[in-house]
């Protein structure tokens, strides 16, 4: 009796399929029911000639097509809902027994990538659709400042753009965000901004944090950039007393500038209650076109269409150590940032088709 050919377990064709049988052809020899089975070698019948108009023409007996395997076919089980559960269940295991990690700045990024971004990137993809270009300006490895131009009445810029260094750079590096005092003195907003990576906005914080090879973002308008009128909007406000530019050349770092269009209009500022912002201890309190007259409601942002543009890095490093204490060359670096920034923004404005498209 011939070998009945063996299909390997691990071969692609066969995989999650049963075993085939070799054919058997049912004749003068098959079995009748209640007979023990028999295996048989099937022999090919001979070939016949017929004559037909004298031209001998040969025909042969066609192949018995293989019996139908009557073992259901098991499809590959979609396991991606039990990892995604096995996974949040280990990230609650850890989050209650204390087993991750923060450094000394609180920065956590177990928690920032698992809940923070995810929270935050439905409104970066879906309602803002933020367009990013340039990100291969960004190096892959080591320290840079990033400057960007501050807007929104609320910083939500901020968070779009570390969503957008994130989810769009080839290796998914962090941005460490430079914030105001304001953002540590508030509950609950303090613990989450700590937890996401953001440290006040001092020298001696992003020195330490380009030194450990870190992804730094600063917006050095201020509150000055993010409440000024909607009248104003895309005007760049002063850059302070370039810090950030001192900051850079103590490291040898590089100044990627960052510009940022659709911001503006989330919340159109129209007016600016001065009083109530010095009672209530704010910087400003905004007025707009549903704030605060829609109450609660009137603080959801328009959907606006943002472009988020990252530009050619500015060198620090050919310069020398005492660079860093020269007023005139930190002011020429400021400026050079500062134009670059509102040149792009200019050019953004122009190739926008619509401030919602």
């Amino acid at each position: 009796m011939a070998d009945a050919k063996v299909i390997p377990f691990d071969d692609d064709r066969s995989r999650g399929s049963a075993v085939q049988r070799p054919a058997r052809r049912r004749g003068a020899g098959s079995r009748r029911k209640g007979e023990p089975a028999a295996v048989h070698e099937v022999q090919p019948l001979p070939a016949r000639t017929i004559q037909q108009d004298d031209v001998p023409v040969t025909h042969e007996e066609p192949a018995a097509a293989p019996a139908a395997d009557s073992a259901a076919v098991d499809k590959p089980r979609d396991d991606g809902w039990e990892r995604r559960i096995a996974g949040g269940l280990s990230f609650l295991r850890r989050r209650l027994t204390g087993d991750y990690e923060v450094d000394d700045f609180g920065y956590d990024q177990e928690l920032t990538e698992q809940v923070l971004i995810s929270m935050v990137r439905p409104l970066y993809e879906k309602y803002f659709r933020v367009e990013v270009k340039g990100i291969e300006n960004i190096p892959s490895e080591g320290g840079a400042l990033i400057v960007a131009n501050h807007s929104g009445t609320l910083p939500l810029d901020g968070l779009m753009m570390q969503v957008a260094v994130h989810d769009n750079h080839p290796d998914n590096r962090h941005l460490r965000l430079l914030a105001a005092d304001l953002v540590f003195m508030l509950p609950v907003i303090n613990e989450l901004a700590r937890k996401a990576g953001h440290t006040l906005a001092c020298a001696e914080d992003a020195e330490r944090l380009l030194e450990r090879g870190e992804l730094v973002g600063v917006m050095p308008e201020g509150f000055k950039g993010i409440g000024k009128p909607f009248s104003e909007r895309y005007k760049l406000q002063r850059f302070g007393r370039g810090g950030f530019v001192s900051t850079a050349l103590r490291q040898g770092t590089p100044i990627i500038p960052c510009s940022i269009v659709g911001a503006e209009e989330i919340y159109p500022m129209i007016g600016n209650a001065k009083t109530l912002a010095r009672l209530l201890g704010f910087p400003y309190f905004p007025i707009t076109p549903t704030f605060p007259w829609l109450g609660p409601l009137g603080a959801v942002p328009l959907p606006t269409k943002w472009t988020i543009q990252f530009g050619e890095p500015i060198r620090t490093d050919g310069y020398p150590p005492e660079a860093a204490e020269d007023p005139m060359l930190m002011f020429n670096l400021t400026d050079q940032v500062r134009e670059q920034i509102q040149h792009t923004l200019y050019k953004l404005l122009v190739q926008r088709r619509s401030v919602f498209f």
